[in-house]
């Protein structure tokens, strides 16, 4: 979460030597203290006693999660599992026709896989043509957007590491969910 030692305990109101002995497993926390820590980092308890199950990396087709944001076209499919410790996420994004972002850079990193139709993505200045089956595995802070000039929805695979979006990895979300989808 980029705290110190200092802040995470003034936050879960711990001293500074039982957090440090928890993080070298030289002390056990109680459920209490658990969730003092959890609050303290804005996680449910899960985040910490969950385990995950092969079974929860496993996703259908038909059953997948598909939501849009406020203001944006696009409709997302989570097809990557959630997990304490996971550090990547993943959609499967349909791109409505005429759809533009805006021009964004950030930490982290992506690649997308062109699944269905076509998508022009501009890399730091230089426009690619993307077409089924091509893909682009980039640094997040090289300026970048995207639009679909075809009257076609398009199918984009979306695979990425997005710091800046949740430092404490709740969820991450691609970049274009902040874009201007008016033509």
């Amino acid at each position: 979460m980029g705290l110190t030692l200092q802040e995470m305990c003034d936050r879960a109101g711990l001293s500074v030597g039982y957090l440090s002995q928890l993080e070298r497993d030289k002390a056990a926390p109680t459920l209490a203290t658990l969730a003092q820590i959890a609050q303290a980092m804005d996680v449910s308890v899960d985040f910490f006693v969950s385990t995950h199950k092969p079974n929860d990396a496993f996703s259908q087709a038909q059953g997948r999660p598909r939501f849009s944001l406020a203001g944006s076209s696009i409709v997302y499919e989570a097809i990557s599992a959630d997990y304490p410790g996971s550090e990547m996420s993943s959609y499967i994004l349909h791109v409505p026709p005429h759809y533009a972002s805006e021009t964004v850079s950030h930490d982290g990193e992506e690649i997308i896989i062109m699944l269905e139709g076509s998508l022009d993505v501009t890399l730091g200045g230089e426009t690619f043509v993307m077409r089924q089956g091509d893909s682009m595995h980039y640094d997040g802070k090289t300026t970048h957007s995207w639009s679909n000039v075809t009257d076609v929805t398009a199918r984009v695979l979306w695979t990425g590491m997005l710091s800046i979006l949740n430092p404490g990895r709740t969820h991450h979300m691609p970049s274009v969910i902040a874009a201007n989808n008016d033509p």
